[in-house]
């Protein structure tokens, strides 16, 4: 659950806002258990945009209570948990592809020893 201060990635594109998919805001209000106000800056730290966004638009990159990243692993599970059955299923795909690639560059890395 989203907490204030917590900073956001979006992972869609707000067009008509001119935000896109990665780019990152910090939560200021709470409008209901679904919906919060974030808020976008520039690399000057001024402010691009005021947003009430649902946690369906994004995913928690950095929780202001703790004071911590969140994991890579925990921002995929998020990211996937957002998407259809069949594009669940391709990242799954991929991700035994990466796997088994990584295993097969070990290999051969230790058969060259």
């Amino acid at each position: 659950m989203p907490d204030l201060f917590d900073v956001v990635e979006l992972i869609v594109d707000i067009s008509e806002h001119g935000l896109r998919a990665g780019m990152q805001g910090t939560i200021v209000d709470c409008h209901s258990e679904d919906a919060y106000e974030v808020e976008f800056t520039n690399e000057h730290g001024e402010t691009v945009e005021f947003l009430a966004l649902r946690t369906n638009q994004f995913i928690i990159v950095w929780q202001a209570k703790t004071q911590t990243w969140v994991s890579l692993t925990e921002q995929i599970v998020s990211l996937a948990a957002n998407l259809s059955k069949e594009a669940k299923l391709e990242v799954l795909d991929f991700a035994r592809f990466l796997n088994t690639r990584r295993q097969h560059k070990f290999v051969s890395q230790v058969n060259l020893k």
